[in-house]
């Protein structure tokens, strides 16, 4: 299935060569996010030009499978023109007015208390910003701004995790504890940010049990508590399950048991939900549905508006809420963006979360992922497939040197890009991230779309399997 994609290409009736210029004004005048200059000099970038469904067409008629979702965020799909009028409507009805001081705009208030609805227990308040780094940057922000409040002045520490993934704004970078995300080139604010380690149960040490290993993360995490002192930590922060860091899953009652510790020393707990959010996991928000807990503060963005146009929120309680909103002459929130809550990107988010309702693509993620998980677990037999983990539709594979020692490629294998690669020219798109390999499509994948990318994958991996046994690699 997987086999004919790349090989019969469609006519999408576009010349191919009108692009060229759209290429080197690429090269020349755009820097991407996480650019490897080593070979973006020289090749440049695939020019992606239409879209429709879970597929994807580069300017050579080349068509893909996006098995990454546009970037985790394309839940409901390409091309749907819903969203497309809903946001042409409210553009042409008013594109725009300042959302500072008394003013506001009715897309803004309508999406505000539709998450209300939506988010678990009193997270009823919400600030929109329009990325996911900025969502957490607006967090850190308003829990200094809070603790301030309370009278708590040196309550101002966060803690975090290594292999974390927060964002790439100077706050949330240094929050980020992924070591791909933080080359030493970029200076990182260390004075009041902390991390602990990586809940990773494929790296535990063998005789430890998974709940074992559970109580020794959780020891580390109230040590650096005490070590930094509670009056001094503010909030704790984390993804449900990890993405960029490599989609870890953590053991089983591990964010119960850190919630637990957060409240005991009077700690926000904060659920970085700007992956997991809106369908990835199968509910609208995982944080209480799938991992039992009650946060103090959600952010989100990515599926929020399905990539549609940009746009972020930071979901906090009545209790946060209720300290930071008390009448004082002395205090103002001094924080918001010019755009935010747009008033076009929250028409789209409004109807982007009618569609994933009205539609029931919840449902279907928790009908069909366990079978994309199924199927991603019969690429354990190929020799360089570690740990397959993730759950529904947020997936990744790991790649290792030795399945049975679980060594690391070297870095200059790159062997996350090399399956990318190959299995781009299989006809799938998935992100590379290190030894890691990302699948995250659109949540309205089908079986057999899921069995097609399932194929496609094997093809590119094997590729590679013999390219490196061929290099003398493996």
């Amino acid at each position: 299935m997987a086999a004919d994609v790349r090989s019969k290409t469609e006519s999408i009736n576009m010349n191919t060569s009108g692009y060229k210029d759209v290429w080197a004004n690429d090269l020349n005048h755009f820097l991407h996010p996480y650019t490897h200059f080593d070979t973006f000099k020289k090749d440049g970038s695939a020019v992606m030009v239409k879209s429709e469904g879970v597929y994807v067409w580069d300017s050579k008629g080349n068509k893909y499978l996006d098995g990454i979702g546009g970037l985790w965020c394309v839940n409901i799909g390409h091309g749907r023109s819903e969203i497309a009028e809903a946001i042409a409507e409210q553009a042409r009805r008013m594109c725009y007015y300042t959302p500072f001081g008394a003013t506001t705009n009715i897309p803004a208030s309508n999406l505000a208390k539709k998450l209300a609805e939506l988010a678990p227990g009193s997270l009823n308040h919400v600030f929109f910003s329009l990325s996911g780094s900025e969502a957490n940057d607006v967090a850190m922000r308003l829990i200094h701004y809070y603790q301030g409040c309370r009278k708590k002045p040196y309550k101002k520490h966060f803690i975090s995790r290594e292999g974390a993934y927060h964002g790439a704004t100077l706050a949330a970078a240094s929050l980020t504890g992924a070591e791909s995300s933080r080359p030493p080139e970029f200076q990182y604010l260390t004075d009041f940010i902390h991390h602990i380690s990586k809940p990773d149960p494929y790296r535990k040490p063998d005789e430890m049990t998974d709940e074992e290993f559970c109580d020794v993360l959780i020891n580390e995490f109230e040590e650096k508590i005490l070590e930094l002192g509670p009056d001094n930590v503010a909030a704790f922060f984390a993804e449900p399950i990890m993405g960029a860091g490599g989609v870890i899953v953590p053991p089983k009652g591990y964010h119960l048991k850190t919630w637990e510790v957060c409240k005991k020393y009077d700690i926000l707990y904060v659920s970085d939900e700007v992956v997991t959010a809106f369908g990835r996991l199968g509910q609208m928000f995982a944080s209480k549905k799938v991992f039992d807990i009650q946060p103090d503060i959600i952010t989100s963005a990515k599926g929020l508006t399905s990539g549609y146009v940009p746009l972020a929120a930071t979901i906090f309680s009545d209790e946060i809420w209720d300290v930071i909103s008390a009448p004082n002459p002395d205090h103002i929130f001094a924080l918001g963006y010019t755009y935010s809550g747009h008033p076009v990107a929250c028409a789209a988010g409004l109807k982007n979360i009618e569609i994933l309702e009205n539609e029931k693509i919840c449902e279907h993620v928790i009908e069909t992922g366990p079978y994309l998980e199924k199927k991603l677990n019969t690429l354990r037999d190929l020799p360089i497939i570690g740990d397959v983990r993730g759950s529904h539709f947020m997936m990744g594979l790991e790649s290792v040197k030795n399945l049975e020692t679980k060594e690391v490629f070297p870095p200059e294998t790159k062997i996350g890009n090399r399956i990318a690669k190959k299995c781009q020219e299989a006809g799938v798109l998935v992100r590379p991230a290190g030894n890691f390999n990302v699948i995250s499509p659109p949540l309205i994948l089908t079986r057999n779309q899921i069995e097609e990318l399932v194929e496609a994958l094997r093809k590119g991996i094997e590729a590679v399997v013999d390219e490196l046994g061929n290099q003398g690699e493996i």
